[in-house]
């Protein structure tokens, strides 16, 4: 499966829908001031709307047409293009494929010749350039004063941005006022008043079956509406962005849509379009995501007071607890978020945290699952106190830690030598100890202490695609809750167990755990 972000292009495409949706109700519309604090004197002040009332799913009637809910939401929405200074590729006039650089081709498509010392003619040095690259992609207007709402992948690495506002495409240079590449979101402001500015809704009402337009620009057909329901919610783990709660649809969404609007039957805003999901091809095949509305409004409050979106940090690597893993931790029921690494000196490790923890609570509310805990802990503010309820070893407890701000970067450590000793773990599964060689070809930190998976029949049950898949370059740290740093160890582990292996494994930087089966 491949993801595109749906931005920049400069084709055409032509679709349409038809539909029958409930007819929207009357709502309060409240606005909500963002301001920096005080002792920052920048120009961050302003306020949005927002409408948080649920929408009406019962006894609604037949609407004929979309058009006064296009109507209220399209002048919200604008069209952004960029410019950025690239090098071009050496050649001229532009690169040729290696073949016509032959004698005979070169005569006739390649550059000028010049003549050296001895007379003989000689094609000069290609030189590389730099030309000047567009980019195109969609926003959505949240002040009338003229903060706009778009994805940081369409204004990342810009060096001039402009904002064409209303059917009238009236020009705006736009600058930005921060960036949050972790959500994808981006803020920039144009000098303008009375702007027609989008109302915000609370995403976290949003139901899968409910009616959504996506508003955009895409492959340059401006102010371009499409219609689908809300396919999925809180999609996970895509592997799109580092923090992950997209709302999925199925209205058409292609390259140019990125920043656009997501929204109800309302004309309320529940999300903006970010990327979609196109194997081999480039256009929409039915499956878009949108970053939720709610998620967009904290950064864009983070970005307006402070520049940049400071998140909290606990320091620990989680993943989801499987029914297979739920049995072997003796969980109840498979939620949770299950700690595969905690980050020595963070807070969790000196709230005492450890590596196969499952933690089950976070300030009083039940975790369901690693996304919803991710999210929680990102937006309390660094410096908070926290509680966390974990199971260990069959039992809850409960301990406290305070939030540091997550660092920008994670720090790398250096390796050092080992043995060779080498034995079958598991049929088909091959290890050895950890040598010098080893650990520098696989950038195996110092602290990772286990036996390396050499190799591994792809036959075997542990070949198997999915969680719990080794693969040679595999560091096996822990068995069965026993920590191995010899392949004489981790053997004398697997004799001494029966039935399945709980293992604890590292890889290319980060740790899981994996049920071995026998």
């Amino acid at each position: 499966m491949k993801f595109f972000s749906a931005a920049g292009t400069s084709l055409a495409a032509f679709a349409y829908c038809l539909f029958s949706f409930p007819v929207p109700s009357s709502a309060t519309v409240q606005s909500v001031s963002l301001a920096s604090p005080p002792k920052q004197a920048k120009e961050t002040s302003f306020s949005i709307q927002v409408d948080d009332s649920a929408l009406p799913r019962q006894g609604a009637g037949l609407l004929a047409s979309f058009a006064p809910i296009v109507k209220k939401v399209v002048p919200s929405v604008v069209q952004i293009t960029t410019t950025q200074r690239v090098k071009a590729p050496e050649g001229w006039p532009f690169p040729f494929p290696p073949f016509f650089n032959e004698p005979p081709l070169r005569r006739f498509f390649g550059p000028p010749e010049g003549e050296d010392q001895g007379g003989r003619r000689q094609p000069p040095s290609p030189q590389p350039r730099s030309r000047r690259q567009s980019g195109l992609g969609s926003g959505v207007i949240v002040s009338p004063d003229g903060y706009i709402l778009t994805n940081n992948h369409v204004v990342e690495v810009a060096e001039e941005i402009k904002v064409l506002v209303g059917e009238a495409k009236k020009e705006y240079a736009a600058k930005v006022i921060g960036k949050d590449p972790y959500s994808d979101i981006a803020l920039v402001k144009i000098e303008a008043n009375d702007l027609p500015a989008a109302v915000f809704a609370d995403s976290d009402k949003v139901e899968v079956g409910d009616i959504v337009l996506a508003v955009g620009n895409p492959f340059a057909l401006s102010q371009t509406v499409t219609m689908g329901i809300v396919s999925g919610k809180g999609r996970k783990d895509v592997g799109i962005e580092e923090y992950e709660d997209f709302i999925q649809t199925d209205a058409a969404i292609n390259p140019g849509n990125s920043g656009g609007a997501l929204v109800d039957v309302e004309g309320r805003l529940v999300g903006i379009n970010t990327a979609i999901v196109s194997p081999g091809r480039v256009g929409n095949l039915g499956i878009g995501f949108a970053v939720p509305s709610n998620m967009a409004r904290y950064a864009m409050q983070e970005l307006v007071t402070h520049g940049r979106v400071i998140r909290g940090f606990l320091g620990v690597t989680i993943s989801e607890v499987t029914p297979e893993l739920a049995r072997a931790f003796k969980l109840p029921e498979p939620i949770g978020a299950l700690v595969e690494q905690v980050t020595p000196n963070a807070p969790a490790a000196q709230a005492g945290v450890k590596d196969g923890d499952v933690i089950i609570g976070y300030n009083g509310q039940k975790v369901v699952d690693p996304r919803v805990f991710r999210l929680a802990v990102s937006e309390t503010p660094p410096g908070s106190k926290v509680s966390l309820k974990i199971w260990r070893d069959g039992k809850e407890m409960t301990v406290q830690t305070v939030l540091k701000e997550r660092p920008s970067e994670p720090v790398a450590s250096s390796g050092v030598p080992g043995s060779s000793e080498q034995g079958t773990f598991l049929p088909g599964v091959e290890i050895a100890d950890l040598n010098s060689a080893a650990r520098q070809q696989l950038e195996v930190p110092a602290e990772v202490q286990g036996v390396l998976v050499t190799s591994v029949d792809q036959e075997a049950p542990a070949a198997r695609p999915g969680r719990n898949q080794l693969q040679p370059g595999d560091v096996i740290l822990q068995v069965n809750h026993r920590a191995v740093h010899a392949v004489r160890e981790a053997l004398d582990a697997v004799k001494s167990s029966q039935g399945d292996l709980l293992l604890q494994v590292w890889s290319h930087g980060m740790t899981r755990f994996v049920v071995a089966k026998r």
